[in-house]
């Protein structure tokens, strides 16, 4: 709050805004934290909540563990596979409200979970949300998206195999684990690497972290299975399968209707999306901003809509549903304020130009080695609005001019703010924000914040190094 107050005060002394823009900012940004992040954080922690009361995590905690008892396997299938996934079709934090709430429930430590989601989340975000910054940064620079979707996937292919081995290597620190750390991280990496530049190639910008986290699931289990195919198992009855499959059920209607709503499925998205939506307007710096709402295919409600059919098919009381619910809403409430101060304050750094006007300081001060820094840009553009999509909204045009001006490839700059983007999702305020929406983490974000730093240094440092010597 201090933050968003002080953040006011220099919009309105420094850079002329007005008192009805600097409120007209709030209104807008305090919009933007309900629809969709905080709509999307309730209703997974309602979902996660309700599968605690009724005992549905304990199962599900069983079914991990028989897959493979290596916890290090158990991270990174929960958080690069499922987490994935979840990212590739959904995005807003999606991905880390579910992921926390599964690791927590299988006995991880809170602040653990916590920075593991935070790394996990963040080079799977590139093709994040069905392709959509892609999308936008094609839009703003017109450039060819394939093109920008493979220079990414150059840029961030190390990077496919460092994650993966932090991953299990943070998991695990023991020395004897390393060589099973590396050979896993090879066999994900590869995978990952693969299957995303195929199907950008082939396919298009919508569909690489979706087969890439499918396909990395697919090796993951496969290698369990190598690992344990000596070892005797207990064989339940089809009641107890039964069981067993029933505890999914609300993360799997939840997956079954991201998928159908989501842009691969375009005319039923489009259905859907003009059916039921609202519309706010707000007037900004002499400008008309309007925020759209498309009710039923919003990420939150597509939550809830699983998390009660879920639990019917559990036969979970409707009376125990509702008391969860406003549970959970009380238990939310300091991430409510923590978040909408957030947004409101990056939505009047983003109108008054501060963004800008520290992107272009720093374009000014670099020169030639700019490049060198143009990922930071990217990073720094997420980690004001916690958004890769609004990073490329803000900065992407930027990189393709001064990457003119420099004469460089402008595909090249461009993608290399996509892929500073995804550093400055692990620092992202509002990332820290999501992860710590757990009541085992209340008033932790700092703590979340000196851990995670250290990783999204060293990962924008080294993309600054891959974007300068390659272009």
């Amino acid at each position: 709050m201090l933050s968003l107050l002080f953040t006011a005060l220099i919009g309105i002394g420094a850079f002329h805004m007005n008192l009805s823009d600097v409120l007209n900012c709030i209104g807008y940004g305090s919009v933007k934290a309900f629809f969709p992040i905080l709509y999307i954080i309730t209703m997974a922690m309602f979902s996660y909540n309700l599968m605690q009361r009724t005992g549905q995590m304990n199962i599900i905690k069983q079914q991990i563990s028989s897959v493979t008892d290596n916890r290090s396997l158990q991270v990174l299938l929960i958080t690069w596979g499922f987490g994935g996934l979840l990212e590739a079709m959904a995005g807003f934090g999606t991905a880390e409200t579910i992921c926390i709430s599964i690791l927590i429930g299988l006995g991880f430590k809170p602040l653990f979970s916590a920075v593991i989601c935070l790394l996990a989340n963040s080079v799977i975000t590139a093709f994040g949300a069905v392709g959509t910054p892609i999308v936008v940064l094609a839009k703003e620079t017109g450039i060819n998206a394939s093109l920008l979707g493979i220079n990414i996937v150059t840029q961030l292919a190390v990077f496919m195999f460092l994650f993966p081995f932090t991953i299990l290597t943070i998991t695990s620190r023991k020395r004897k684990d390393i060589p099973r750390n590396i050979l896993v991280a090879l066999l994900v990496g590869s995978t990952t690497l693969c299957s995303q530049y195929l199907v950008v190639t082939y396919m298009g910008i919508e569909a690489p972290s979706i087969i890439s986290s499918l396909c990395s699931i697919l090796v993951i289990l496969i290698y369990s299975w190598l690992c344990r195919h000596n070892t005797t198992s207990e064989h339940s009855s089809w009641k107890d399968k039964l069981k067993e499959m029933r505890a999914w059920s609300i993360y799997l209607f939840i997956l079954i209707l991201i998928i159908a709503t989501s842009p691969l499925f375009s005319s039923f998205n489009h259905a859907l999306s003009s059916a039921y939506n609202s519309s706010m307007n707000f007037r900004i710096m002499e400008q008309n901003v309007t925020y759209n709402i498309a009710w039923l295919t919003q990420s939150g409600t597509l939550l809830l809509i699983g998390t009660v059919t879920g639990g019917l098919i559990q036969k979970i009381p409707v009376t125990l549903m509702a008391g969860t619910l406003w549970n959970t809403l009380k238990q939310l409430r300091k991430v409510f304020i923590t978040l909408v101060c957030l947004i409101s304050l990056s939505t009047i750094m983003n109108y008054a130009g501060m963004i800008t006007c520290i992107a272009m300081a720093l374009a000014s001060v670099t020169g030639t080695l700019y490049p060198l820094f143009s990922p930071a840009i990217g990073c720094l553009g997420t980690f004001i609005t916690g958004s890769g999509t609004s990073a490329n909204i803000l900065f992407g045009k930027l990189q393709a001019d001064v990457a003119t001006q420099l004469h460089i490839s402008p595909d090249w700059l461009a993608a290399g703010n996509m892929s500073g983007t995804t550093a400055g999702k692990i620092i992202s305020p509002q990332s820290i924000a999501i992860v710590t929406s757990n009541e085992q983490l209340s008033g932790k974000e700092s703590v979340v914040l000196k851990k995670a730093f250290p990783y999204a240094l060293i990962y924008v440092i080294l993309i600054g190094f891959i974007v300068y010597l390659f272009g």
